[in-house]
């Protein structure tokens, strides 16, 4: 157990929305895109292999704030139907019966987003390229500071999470950042890299309206994404200065983490966040608590979304009586464990309806119905010799298949069992939020129903998702 504080401590969660840790440099990625953010891992500790085995969003978020997973939670899918399940407490319903007064800034209407006392929702747009740029994280601080302000003059304890929209499309980050990693020309008519983009018509008319006309080059996309990151962590250190300013910085609990990754170039998904490759798994974790939290560290041990909530009661000193299906991570920070499950069961409902198995060398996919990329029905990758998952060793392996997949069945059969509830990814229906169509019988079809238009039209999807919870 952490060492025994007189008084329960502050909570400052940031649930950060398709934030690819590969792209932070704390994570060592090349382009230096979090300052602030680095200096937090450095008085903090850093987890190297935390993934978001559900994805994508509204599955994420309910993992994450749970403690619990797919079974338990029975959330699987983008478009969620009805609440979460009442038999399931969310990490504010948690804290709020040991005095904790909670505020959640740009998470309304997510299934996990249940429980909080106050919700407070800012401009997070959704523009064209013509519309201009978008400073998403100034209109957070804008909406977070004054917030921040009432909880800190109040003497119970607080939990105030807020949602990041930044590294999530439309990537319009302000000027200065929108060039601070790109230097050429996106219109070269000699570049040809955006051909496959422009040809894929289910997202193209929604990726080009915030592109510029003529774009020809995928690296400005991803310097744009690089630019969205780096001006969100220029403005999350706002929230850092107004703590410190009012001296409780160090009494307060920080984490940094996100719902999934971002598939940018990768695998044919185009700046989105589907597809079960570890482009969209992998996302960060730091945790920031002086004292109980050591400082420089970097755990190397796998872990997942629901070990979260049992690590944050664990360093808030909360006893909450719930057996949940994930782990503290206090026993790998302290060198007791080397590390949490390294394989594990993933899902993914978002434009593709798929489940699989990943351990620290091979990941198994299978296609419950077939998508729109018209990729094979089974992908099995070897994450050792090929960590980019671009050689399908499915046919050349089919040892391998059986073994992972009679391990995951397996699992599905175990959880099953001590849930007593089904795989929800088998039973979704019209998850695609077409009605009446249910599972795609050929990719063709997946292909000529699923699409995108505009801005406007994706901020609706999202919204009408939000509803139908």
């Amino acid at each position: 157990m952490p060492p025994r504080r007189r008084k329960l401590p502050n909570i400052l969660f940031f649930g950060i929305d398709s934030l690819l840790a590969d792209h932070m440099s704390c994570y060592r990625y090349g382009r230096l895109t979090t300052p602030h953010l680095d200096r937090v891992a450095a008085q903090g500790t850093l987890f190297e292999r935390y993934y978001s085995p559900h994805i994508p969003t509204t599955s994420g978020y309910a993992n994450m704030l749970t403690g619990m997973d797919v079974f338990s939670t029975q959330v699987v899918a983008l478009r969620h139907k009805g609440p979460m399940r009442a038999e399931i407490k969310t990490l504010p319903e948690i804290l709020r019966e040991v005095g904790y007064t909670t505020t959640c800034v740009g998470f309304r209407g997510n299934a996990a987003a249940r429980g909080f006392d106050t919700y407070i929702d800012f401009d997070s747009g959704w523009k064209t390229f013509e519309q201009g740029r978008m400073p998403k994280a100034e209109n957070l601080n804008q909406a977070t500071l004054p917030e921040l302000d009432r909880l800190t003059k109040q003497k119970q304890p607080w939990l105030l999470f807020l949602r990041h929209l930044d590294p999530h499309s439309p990537y319009l980050p302000p000027a200065p950042f929108e060039r601070m990693f790109y230097g050429g020309n996106e219109c070269d008519p000699k570049n040809r890299s955006m051909d496959a983009l422009k040809e894929f018509k289910p997202f193209r008319d929604y990726l080009l309206s915030w592109m510029p006309e003529g774009i020809t080059d995928k690296d400005y996309v991803i310097a744009q994404y690089d630019g969205e990151i780096a001006y969100m962590d220029a403005c999350i250190r706002t929230l850092f200065a107004r703590l410190e300013a009012k001296g409780i910085l160090d009494e307060t609990l920080v984490v940094i983490t996100s719902d999934h990754g971002e598939t940018l170039y990768d695998h044919d998904c185009y700046f989105d966040h589907h597809g079960l490759y570890d482009v969209t798994l992998h996302v960060p974790l730091i945790l920031r608590y002086p004292g109980a939290v050591p400082a420089g560290k970097r755990v190397g041990g796998y872990s997942q979304h629901y070990d979260l909530v049992p690590t944050v009661l664990e360093l808030a000193g909360v006893e909450s009586g719930i057996q949940f299906d994930g782990t503290s991570l206090l026993p790998m920070v302290r060198g007791e464990v080397a590390s949490h499950r390294s394989e594990f069961y993933i899902t993914e409902c978002t434009w593709m309806r798929k489940h699989g198995w990943r351990t620290p060398q091979w990941k198994l996919i299978r296609a419950l119905e077939p998508d729109f990329h018209f990729k094979p029905a089974v992908e099995l990758y070897n994450l050792v010799e090929d960590p980019t998952e671009y050689n399908n060793l499915a046919e050349q392996e089919p040892e391998v298949v059986k073994i992972l997949s009679a391990r995951m069945d397996a699992w599905i059969a175990q959880r099953m069992a001590e849930t007593g509830l089904p795989n929800p990814i088998e039973n979704q229906g019209d998850w695609h939020g077409h009605e009446g169509v249910g599972p795609f019988k050929t990719s063709q079809q997946a292909y000529d129903t699923l699409h995108i238009g505009t801005p406007r039209q994706a901020q609706q999807l999202q919204a009408k998702a939000k509803g139908e919870k």
